[in-house]
């Protein structure tokens, strides 16, 4: 019988991934902190660090059309940034008539058991917790996707190329089913370790989960966004995933925009980086996620 936090035709505000500890979070003490780091009270930059208990936190458009999407924001894998790379995304895509939950994942070095595992296991819970409760909740089980910025960009790339990975032990119904997402976004991806990050669980991770194709898989499609002035985590990444996959023949679509640097997500966008919604919006009506 699926573990189901709340048994709604609605869905609810939160959803809690796990019935229980997470898996490797047992024995983990501390409490989940937030980080105010903006000095001006009308713009938030909350962040979440020490996370133990994951969970998605869900926009519901005006008039859904049953696409979710599980939003991943970024933080180096250090953090998770609240408000940079949520709410504005949340609203872009419930004015799709998409509902947005935005995850709250672990971070791999804050002390968890197999920390190179947790963001991944979150990753392909979040999936499957919203596609076995899909029907309740009035989402088509067939048009779940996945977006993330910078290590959230990563993790979105992480989950395409091992959503079949298994990473820890069922715990209910919900993962007899797949976590492959129907569709991905990746926006910045952070595809290695930081220079000034010592995160061994971190540094497993790239390792354990390379973002190779292999053969007679089917993977998701893809749409990439990077700024080709981005000096934290710089244009190759995202052009190595996009050429990676296009070996796979997998439909993929690559922007690089001149100017935008790192973390601009929706609300910090500039000139021609502005234009990203509305080509992703396209390319899901392209690929028939937006009817």
């Amino acid at each position: 019988m699926l573990t189901a936090t709340v048994a709604s035709a609605q869905v609810p505000d939160v959803v809690r991934l796990w019935p229980g500890a997470a898996p490797g979070s047992a024995a983990v003490t501390f409490t989940e902190k937030i980080t105010e780091r903006s000095k001006d009270p009308k713009k938030h930059d909350r962040i979440y660090t020490q996370i133990v208990d994951p969970e998605l936190a869900v926009h519901r458009p005006a008039h859904p059309n049953g696409v979710a999407v599980i939003i991943a924001p970024g933080g180096g894998y250090e953090r998770i940034v609240i408000d940079k790379e949520g709410p504005d995304t949340s609203a872009w895509l419930n004015g799709l008539g998409v509902t947005a939950f935005v995850l709250k994942y672990r971070l791999p070095d804050e002390g968890h058991a197999n920390g190179d595992r947790v963001p991944l296991q979150d990753a392909e819970r979040a999936v499957r917790v919203v596609r076995a409760h899909a029907a309740a909740w009035g989402l088509d089980p067939h048009r779940i996707g996945f977006l993330g910025y910078s290590a959230g960009g990563h993790l979105s790339a992480m989950l395409a190329f091992h959503f079949d990975a298994a990473v820890y032990d069922a715990v209910d119904d919900a993962d007899a089913l797949s976590a492959r997402p129907d569709f991905s976004v990746i926006g910045y991806p952070m595809t290695a370790p930081l220079p000034r990050q010592d995160a061994p669980s971190l540094v497993r991770m790239f390792q354990e989960f390379p973002l190779r194709v292999r053969a007679g898989v089917s993977y998701p499609p893809v749409f990439i966004l990077q700024a080709d002035d981005d000096h934290v985590v710089g244009p190759r990444g995202a052009a190595e995933i996009y050429l990676e996959l296009k070996r796979a023949d997998v439909p993929a679509e690559l922007h690089i925009f001149r100017h935008g640097g790192h973390g601009f997500g929706i609300r910090d966008t500039r000139g021609p980086n502005r234009q990203w919604p509305e080509l992703c919006a396209g390319w899901m009506k392209e690929i028939g996620i937006l009817r």
